[in-house]
């Protein structure tokens, strides 16, 4: 009987080891043909790979990353709402002013130093950019998000009641931080609200609001100023502010680490963001004060941008060497992907800008449009990209692919922008819009697309400072943008100064030339009419220069666009986990991942 049991025992024992081997062997055969997929469908490393969709028995931790809480419809609504209000302010406060300057000029008594008004906000808001997003991985999104519409709330509240043209520069430099950090936490917040592939959807939404911000912002700065006060362009954030403060504290709930304070402050890259905040300001202001304040070769403003440029090195060495939490970690640029998307980024800021800057330069001095109808007839060019970023979103959502839509927005917007070099000199309505229409639609492709591209291909951990490294991207591409196509018409006005001389007075003619040429349109309505299409037509052929400028940029980004790589975006809802105990290194993707 014990030879029986035993001999049982054994039949047992060999049954179970097959079993083992057989499902040893099944699992080696599944892994290689998703291998196999996953190695035809492409050479573009992925740093996923198909880890949402094959079970794998490991040892190895798992990723820093969890499921995401379940959330009902509404609630989710309203947190989407409440953040895209959130931006909607930062993105307001760039243009609200802009109509109201010469009436703060004159009630707060200052000349030149209301040009500060702009400047200030957005010099902060770009050089406190990068910073943002490391910070939200040590404390946190929601506290982060919080603090952010707090330094919003009181910048804000500052402008308003700001009783000298110093403390109104001082609150919009404060107001700018605030602002910074709502654009880039705003974004992280909702990626991490949705899946992977619902982003785009909602990242249209964003596109939508900012559009929106930006086209009635002169709007209601001029209807405040006219019917009530300038001070109301900054005391209509307040109500907006604290109720959107409300809604996140009591319903965003994302991880929360709960990092003590001082153990936080320890674990900041202090010398990285003096770096990146100090050479941003230095650059960006000597590109705002060069040709403006000051010539391009007086020694403040060289000083600015060298200083600038070294301070950009600085920070490269010290988050290569020196820090143990980036806030740009240089591992994001390793990968050509990444460093691709980036790419594309900068060059359609660069491009995309020059839109809503310099066709109402167009308007108004070739054209002979108002202020306020400049505004009115580039609603084609702004509609347009508004609502095709949306739609873009609704086809990354269904199909789960966002190259075609980089690959075929960069190139409709380079479309575009060549046509503007076919403008009218005279109003022909049909092509102005038209060609608007075109541009606009290869624009919204990629408001988002390649960050959609960018964070599909991060780790979950670098996820926040990817998102924060793009906007910064954005945001010094349209401030170069802006300098570069100035200057260059600048140049050419300067090089039509004998044309214009032999027509116009002396003084007429340099006042049309050089730095002036931008500021001086005013000066083309109290010229007769043969004086004027004199000076309209020199207008003309010095933008139509600008433009091939700016779709050699978009054939830049349409060659940068070919390395950028695809990957399947997932339809799992995950969040990456925020605390100090997630700030290690990520391991670099294997030899296998990058075959």
């Amino acid at each position: 009987m014990d030879r029986d049991a035993e001999k049982i025992h054994h039949d047992d024992s060999i049954s179970h080891s097959q079993r083992e081997a057989s499902s040893a062997a099944s699992t080696t055969v599944f892994a290689a043909d998703v291998g196999d997929r996953t190695t035809a469908e492409g050479p573009y490393p992925r740093l996923q790979d198909q880890k949402d969709d094959v079970p794998q028995q490991t040892s190895a931790p798992a990723p820093p990353s969890d499921t995401a809480p379940q959330r009902g419809k509404w609630q989710k609504a309203i947190i989407v709402v409440s953040l895209c209000a959130a931006l909607f302010l930062a993105a307001l406060d760039i243009t609200i002013v802009t109509t109201a300057l010469p009436t703060i000029a004159a009630d707060l008594n200052s000349g030149a130093g209301y040009l500060w008004i702009g400047s200030a906000y957005l010099l902060t808001s770009a050089a406190f950019t990068p910073s943002w997003g490391k910070i939200s991985d040590i404390w946190g999104r929601k506290p982060i998000v919080l603090l952010a519409a707090a330094i919003f709330f009181v910048g804000s509240t500052l402008a308003a009641t700001s009783v000298n043209i110093a403390m109104l520069v001082a609150a919009r430099a404060i107001q700018g931080v605030g602002g910074g950090g709502l654009v880039v936490l705003v974004n992280i917040c909702i990626s991490e609200l949705v899946s992977m592939r619902d982003r785009g959807k909602y990242l249209g939404y964003v596109a939508i609001v900012w559009a929106l911000a930006s086209a009635i912002g002169p709007v209601l700065g001029g209807v405040f100023t006219a019917r009530v006060s300038w001070r109301w362009c900054f005391y209509i954030n307040l109500p907006i502010t604290g109720v959107v403060f409300i809604v996140l504290y009591f319903m965003l709930h994302l991880d929360n680490p709960k990092t003590p304070m001082w153990d936080g402050l320890k674990a900041v890259d202090w010398l990285g963001t003096i770096a990146i905040v100090g050479g941003t300001l230095m650059l960006l202001l000597g590109l705002d004060l060069g040709g403006v304040s000051f010539s391009w070769s007086s020694a403040t403003v060289v000083c600015l941008i060298v200083f600038g440029l070294f301070s950009a090195v600085l920070f490269v060495l010290v988050e290569w060497k020196f820090t143990k939490n980036p806030i740009m970690p240089l591992r994001i640029f390793k990968h050509i992907s990444n460093s691709a998307a980036l790419g594309v980024c900068f060059c359609h800021g660069y491009v995309f800008i020059a839109g809503s800057y310099y066709l109402p330069l167009y308007f108004q001095a070739v054209l002979g449009a108002s202020p306020l109808l400049s505004g009115v007839y580039l609603l084609p060019y702004a509609v347009s990209f508004s609502v095709t970023s949306y739609a873009t979103g609704l086809f990354i959502k269904k199909t789960g692919k966002y190259l075609p839509t980089v690959w075929f927005g960069i190139s409709v917007m380079t479309l575009g922008f060549g046509l503007f070099i076919d403008l009218p000199s005279s109003p022909s309505w049909p092509r102005i819009v038209l060609y608007q229409l075109v541009a606009g639609f290869g624009v919204g492709q990629n408001l988002n697309s390649p960050l959609v591209a960018l964070q599909a291909m991060v780790k979950p951990p670098d996820i926040a400072t990817a998102t924060a490294t793009f906007f910064f991207t954005r945001v010094l591409s349209t401030s170069i943008s802006v300098v570069i196509g100035g200057v260059i018409f600048q140049n050419e006005m300067e090089r039509r100064y004998s044309y214009l001389r032999a027509s116009l007075p002396e003084d007429v003619a340099r006042g049309l030339t050089g730095s002036s040429a931008a500021t001086s349109v005013g000066i083309l309505a109290q010229l007769p009419d043969d004086q004027l299409q004199i000076a309209r037509n020199a207008f003309y052929e010095s933008i139509r220069v600008m433009w091939i400028m700016y779709v050699a940029f978009a054939a830049l980004g349409m060659v940068i666009s070919v390395f950028i790589g695809s990957h399947i975006l997932t339809k799992e809802h995950t969040v990456a986990k925020t605390g100090l105990k997630q700030e290690r290194p990520v391991a670099e993707p294997t030899e296998q991942e990058r075959a």
